[in-house]
């Protein structure tokens, strides 16, 4: 034990020392007068590398180290969530960062494949203090014993699953399995799907597996960022601290409502209403929403001219320059100069004419500059132009989806009423929309570009010259220099860097990707990927042409009305058969005597179902009461009285509820809290069975399950959630008043 601690402390000076430097860089850097923009642009580049240096040490302050494995050779490896060196780069490493190669052992040794170790340590640790260790013999042929062996090689995992929550998950790197981590570690390209049920650790796995990514394909993917999706905002707040506890904190995480850039989607839909959103039929009607935009004149426009009289614009010649401008293939908003042109051509001609025309079928007498003339002036007709804008409208997306929404009369008759919406904000299922009208419509900003297209051409090759000097330099000690750390040409690349000219872009990639509707992410990840619209899929795969992504679920799971119910059905527009299964059968969260209860739910729509194997019993079955309907408050209330303060370490509970028990149980539970986005941190929270995907906590009521079953087509689904949340211990409180619905 002196030993470790000696070692353990010796990481924490190195990273203090590495800290300081950072931050003393940084001070420097930022109180250097340069003189001229290359000597600015420089010391930007400096102070970009060093935060990021500094944030990701930061980020490992917990939890430096956790494992050693002895090799049968005499070597030895510290195992952490970094690499470290000592100044001295040729020596062996300090520490090896989780995800290399030669760390693997730690997690795939076994007695009976040992993977050429002799022994394999766990280190635990509080703040900087090393607190326990275990010791598994790998070769039992050596003989040699340190005091620390257990005969339980499991018992670092069991004390791992029944620590107390706390409202936040934390990551698994001590106590990743052999299956999960051969997912961790797939190949980067490709769709990879795992499947899995409660407390199989599919989001750990995910979260380890980007952290995996970004480790090995460091370079592409920190310029391109990784996307991880998730069901809620409070889903994201629960796994908001794993990666930065690994060291990466340039990820980006949203749900499918936030990834339109300048739309909060604060609204909600009814079920019904967010099915005829989220199908896939919405990309065709949205489509034809957009064409019935691009109108002709019932009969004759007549377009005012200032010397000339009226010009008359007919159904024909805006029908032949619509077929022109269609013709194109572009989006709308691209295609416009085109309809326009050919409008503006006609008028022209038609002017022409007028002004220079023999009546006795002569030739015009107007020359190629007069005419030229003539264009010039109906092109800047404001008459003209309010004719063009009437016919062809130049269209946001807000707009086109606003207006339609409002009255949406491409839709079947039974589902205008459903979808109808008036002034009030969107809605997460509008966001979908919203990106596919902006497909649609496309923004037509050519010229701006050429304005800026030989200003950036002329930065680019300066600025890759700053970059490559700047690749140069890095000196830092991970272990390994290729791909641990985040430098400038990770952060920012040449384009980038010169299209802000004297001002270097300082944002990561991730808070570009978030501002820019059109960003290619490298990889994505999406948790509870079947709840997920087939519009929503839609908008995903545009963020990702490489279709480079992980996706996580349960179809059995599946709550939302709009969501899908096999993988086939979600990625066989997309990808084809093109995508791996990979499935998680252990359950490390539920305890058996909970999961059993669960299981018996799902057989009574799926006789043949087999729960994923629970790895723990507890020896408390669940505690069901019956109650009259006005008593549920007060019920659960006691019972959370009950229950609130156990285990003694503290630990999480959650009140699990259908949305319109959530008024009465707020006012019995008033310590207790709730909303859109509850905080998960608190001793006790309200939470609705949508709410609960994805979270776990130490011990879970759940009210009036008749009602969550009543309430939805998939109330089977929401209750089989909302009953496998508990590491420790279930209670049910029921409505003995309870009639189902017909």
């Amino acid at each position: 034990m002196q030993n470790e601690q000696q070692f353990i402390s010796g990481l924490y000076a190195r990273l203090d020392a590495l800290r300081d430097r950072a931050e003393g860089s940084v001070r420097r850097s930022v109180t250097q007068v340069g003189t001229g923009r290359q000597a600015k642009l420089e010391r930007d580049v400096h102070v970009l590398e060093e935060t990021a240096r500094l944030s990701q040490l930061n980020a490992v302050e917990t939890g430096l180290c956790f494992g050693r494995i002895d090799f049968r050779n005499g070597e030895t490896h510290h195992i952490g969530r970094i690499g470290m060196r000592e100044d001295d780069a040729e020596r062996t490493p300090l520490l090896i960062d989780w995800r290399a190669p030669v760390a693997r052992p730690f997690y795939l040794a076994t007695g009976f494949s040992p993977m050429e170790l002799r022994r394999r340590r766990h280190l635990t640790t509080q703040g900087r203090t090393v607190t326990d260790l275990h010791d598994e013999i790998m070769d039992l042929g050596d003989a040699t014993r340190t005091g620390y062996e257990n005969r339980d090689a499991d018992e670092v995992l069991l004390a791992a699953l029944n620590t107390a929550r706390t409202g936040r998950m934390t990551d698994i790197v001590q106590t990743i399995q052999a299956e999960q981590d051969r997912i961790i570690r797939a190949p980067h390209h490709g769709v990879l799907v795992v499947e899995g049920g409660p407390g199989t650790g599919k989001t750990a796995v995910a979260l380890h597996r980007a952290a995996y990514l970004l480790y090995a394909h460091r370079e592409q993917l920190a310029r391109r960022a990784v996307l991880i999706v998730g069901p809620n905002p409070a889903f994201l707040g629960y796994i908001g601290e794993v990666l930065p506890s690994l060291g990466e904190t340039g990820v980006l995480l949203a749900t499918t409502g936030e990834l339109f850039p300048g739309v909060v989607a604060t609204g909600t839909d009814s079920p019904a209403a967010a099915a005829v959103k989220g199908a896939a039929a919405m990309a065709d009607v949205l489509a034809r929403v957009v064409r019935d935009r691009q109108t002709v004149p019932e009969r004759v426009t007549e377009i005012h001219h200032e010397d000339h009289g009226a010009l008359p614009l007919d159904r024909a010649t805006a029908e032949d320059a619509r077929a022109a401008a269609r013709a194109t293939g572009l989006p709308h908003n691209l295609a416009r100069p085109h309809f326009a042109f050919r409008v503006i051509d006609a008028l022209t001609g038609q002017l022409a004419e007028r002004i220079g025309g023999d009546p006795y079928g002569g030739p015009n007498l107007l020359g190629p500059d007069d005419i030229a003339q003539l264009g010039k002036e109906i092109a800047t007709s404001r008459a003209v132009h309010a004719a063009i804008d009437e016919l062809w409208p130049d269209l946001t997306a807000q707009r086109l989806v606003g207006d339609f929404l409002a009255d949406p009369l491409q839709l079947p008759e039974h589902e205008q009423a459903l979808v109808r919406r008036g002034e009030g904000p969107w809605t997460p299922a509008d966001v979908p929309l919203l990106d596919e009208a902006a497909e649609l419509l496309g923004a037509d900003d050519s010229a701006t570009r050429a304005t800026q297209e030989a200003a950036r051409q002329e930065q680019v090759a300066y600025a890759q010259g700053v970059l490559d000097v700047s690749v140069g330099s890095k000196t830092y000690e991970f272990e390994d220099e290729e791909s641990e750390v985040l430098a400038a040409h990770d952060i920012i690349d040449a384009e980038r860097f010169a299209e802000r000219h004297e001002e270097i872009d300082t944002r990561s990639a991730a808070e570009r990707a978030a501002a820019d509707r059109t960003w290619a992410f490298g990889h994505i990840v999406v948790d509870e990927a079947q709840e997920l619209s087939a519009m929503a899929w839609r908008l995903l795969m545009r963020r990702c042409p490489s279709r480079s992504m992980t996706l996580l679920g349960d179809p059995a799971q599946t709550g939302d009305p709009a969501g899908c119910d096999s993988w086939e059905q979600i990625l066989r527009p997309h990808v084809g058969d093109r995508w791996t299964l990979e499935r998680l059968g252990v359950n490390y969260r539920t305890p058996a005597e909970i999961m059993e209860v669960a299981a018996d739910l799902r057989r009574s729509v799926e006789p043949e179902f087999v729960p994923p194997r629970s790895v723990r019993s507890t020896g408390v079955a669940p505690l069901v009461r019956s109650v009259p309907a006005e008593e549920l408050v007060t019920a659960t209330a006691g019972l959370a009285g009950e229950r609130r303060g156990e285990p003694a370490d503290g630990g999480r509970l959650a009140v699990i509820a259908p949305p319109a028990l959530l008024p009465g149980l707020s006012a019995g539970l008033p310590d207790a809290s709730h909303g859109e986005s509850p905080d998960l941190t608190r001793p006790t929270v309200l939470l609705t069975p949508r709410q609960a995907k994805g979270l776990e906590f130490d011990r879970v009521i759940v009210v009036d399950p008749d009602a969550v079953l009543d309430r939805s087509s998939r109330g089977v689904n929401d209750l089989y959630v909302a009953l496998t949340r508990p590491t420790q211990w279930l209670g049910i409180v029921r409505n003995a008043d309870h009639r189902p619905t017909s």
